[in-house]
């Protein structure tokens, strides 16, 4: 990993996550909330790898860092590079994401958006 993916897995604390989530779901989307809570249920997974957890573990430390390409205050636009970052992170994961992780994300989801 380079320092930057290194930084942004420093930045993840699960207190930080979850307040980012609240505050700002409406802000940030359905699709962006959706990837976030997917990754999210994957890493607290046992059965997750180190290695997948450690994509996951930076990909949601750049969704909460208040150092980001484009800042998160713009509104729809702020969001774009986190989308891109959580895409990724799921694409490279995709074989260790499971139907349930998808079901929690989908329960979370209707709760916050209806």
């Amino acid at each position: 990993m380079d320092n930057n993916t290194d930084n942004f897995s420093e930045s993840y604390k699960e207190s930080s996550f979850w307040e980012k989530i609240k505050s700002f779901a409406a802000t940030a989307g359905r699709e962006v909330i959706e990837k976030a809570l997917i990754l999210y249920y994957s890493l607290i997974d046992f059965d997750t790898p180190i290695w997948a957890k450690t994509v996951i573990v930076s990909a949601l430390g750049y969704f909460i860092s208040p150092i980001d390409a484009i800042p998160d205050l713009t509104p729809v636009v702020g969001y774009v590079d986190d989308l891109g970052a959580l895409a990724s992170a799921l694409a490279i994961v995709a074989a260790h994401i499971k139907s349930e992780h998808k079901a929690k994300a989908q329960e979370k989801l209707k709760v916050w958006f209806g």
